[in-house]
């Protein structure tokens, strides 16, 4: 593995756990509320599915393909993980384990709402890349680190959720309840505070 290929890999991978940009790991925490440990391959699905959506855009934008106002996509971030906790709501009766693994609607959801945060993640990584032809690696490399950050923040989630549900013996409902709405409220204030008002 070369260093450039390495080193964009370190740069997904801290990205994605930047305090800064935590509106990220806040749609991975709404996303993946309703599942359980046992849904692991339901869950690695899930976040590859938001890898390939956040990828397509993250390429487009970052090759000048298309443009997008900052402050819109700022806004439209918390959107979709609001649009995320709602939908939890519904889904408070063991729904996720009626998914399929690969075709769900959950899963083209996260396909979805991936193309916007792409645009999110595009103005970090335009900052970083360097000019030489190896752009498509770096983006490449950029991208397994952030769904290597996604899968393990996904992990260390469901683990809390398993001692949380079997230790503590709260029920599934109330723990989907008590991480989607706090979710939506954050979401809320972050969608207030953007400059789109």
């Amino acid at each position: 593995m070369s260093s450039v290929f390495s080193t964009y890999i370190e740069l997904g991978f801290h990205h994605i756990f930047d305090f800064k940009a935590y509106d990220h790991m806040l749609f991975l925490l709404a996303l993946c509320a309703i599942y359980t440990l046992n849904d692991w391959r339901k869950v690695i699905a899930l976040v590859t599915s938001f890898t390939i959506g956040h990828s397509i855009t993250l390429a487009l934008a970052t090759f000048n393909i298309i443009r997008f106002n900052t402050a819109l996509i700022e806004f439209l971030i918390p959107v979709t993980i609001l649009i995320t906790c709602i939908t939890n709501f519904f889904k408070l009766k063991g729904a996720a384990s009626k998914q399929g693994a690969i075709l769900s609607v959950h899963n083209l959801m996260a396909l979805l709402f991936g193309l916007i945060h792409g645009m999110g993640f595009s103005n970090f990584l335009r900052a970083m890349l360097g000019r030489s032809g190896s752009i498509w690696q770096q983006l490449l490399a950029f991208n397994i680190g952030i769904e290597l950050g996604q899968l393990l923040i996904v992990a260390i989630l469901l683990v809390i959720g398993a001692i949380v549900m079997n230790i503590f013996k709260a029920k599934k409902r109330d723990w989907i309840m008590v991480l989607s709405s706090a979710a939506a409220g954050v979401a809320l204030v972050l969608m207030m505070e953007t400059n789109i008002f």
